[in-house]
């Protein structure tokens, strides 16, 4: 499979079209943005007109959009994804979607003879360029080990975990460790920084401890600088917190803490900045200790 549909260009999606066509496989892409359908076709590309000719000229399609319904749009819509697909044709959806909505487009993709993987993934805008990407994988194993060799072009860790939905309730999980995760680091930073510790010296010293992760090394310089251009944005965090709390109630599983990362989370977005990126927590910290920097 060398012919690639790549429908969404974004943040995530531009760069990993992009290391696909470096990888050698003849993408074309589709945004509803022109100028990122442009900048795929200026790196090596193509750029399809529409939907319909991603999927007409290719041998696999990839979906990289917002939320569950921009797939069920793309994926289900008149003149979407299952209607113009040929039999034995993949898809492979690398959003971040509700676990439900992913067993839906399998379900939906039966009758049509089409074969689905949910796909998401972790590692944000750096990992995308990377091509360092962790991938949770959700689908028939093999229609996964078809995959495989796409999806080591833009991830490092590709994972299959189960069937259809299991790679979106992987991600789910991923999304409430991650969350937590930022706002202790928030927590932490606004802690030293009241006692005029030199912080990045202490960052330096936590990350090297049982402190380390991944926060610390990739974002803390950030929020040490108030530095929160996206990378990942909080609307879209918010989203996710969204599918945790109700996939989680849904099990009968109770996540306090995550409910609360939640509920600050959404804090941000009423605030007005659901545009910054996720590490953007900490304004909220500082406002909630008095000690807002601006």
């Amino acid at each position: 499979m060398t012919r690639v549909g790549f429908i969404g260009l974004g943040i995530m999606g531009g760069p990993m079209a992009g290391n696909l066509v470096k990888a050698g496989f003849d993408v074309i892409g589709y945004d509803y943005s022109p100028a990122r359908t442009e900048a795929l076709a200026a790196g090596g590309g193509r750029a399809a007109a529409g939907i319909v000719e991603a999927v007409q000229e290719s041998d696999v399609v990839i979906t990289m959009v917002p939320d569950s319904p921009d797939v069920e749009a793309v994926a289900l819509g008149e003149g979407g994804i299952l209607a113009t697909a040929r039999p034995g044709q993949l898809y492979i959806d690398m959003s971040s979607i509700s676990p439900k909505t992913a067993q839906g487009v399998a379900e939906a993709a039966k009758p049509y003879g089409v074969r689905v993987l949910d796909a998401p993934v972790s590692g944000g805008e750096q990992g995308a360029i990377e091509g360092t990407l962790s991938i949770m994988v959700g689908g028939d194993a093999a229609d996964f080990e078809a995959a495989r060799p796409l999806l080591e072009v833009v991830g490092a860790t590709i994972v299959h975990v189960g069937p259809h939905g299991s790679g979106q309730t992987v991600k789910a999980a991923n999304q409430l460790i991650v969350a937590g995760t930022i706002e202790l680091v928030a927590e932490a930073i606004v802690f030293l920084e009241a006692y005029g510790v030199d912080t990045e010296a202490a960052v330096r010293v936590l990350a090297g401890g049982l402190a380390g992760n991944r926060i610390l090394d990739r974002k803390a310089a950030g929020m040490l600088a108030r530095e929160f251009q996206p990378g990942f944005r909080i609307d879209l965090h918010h989203k996710d917190m969204g599918i945790v709390t109700s996939a989680a109630r849904e099990a009968g599983v109770v996540i306090p803490l995550g409910a609360a990362v939640a509920q600050l989370i959404a804090a941000l977005k009423a605030q007005g900045h659901g545009g910054l990126d996720h590490s953007a927590l900490l304004k909220l910290v500082e406002q909630l200790s008095g000690r807002t920097s601006g």
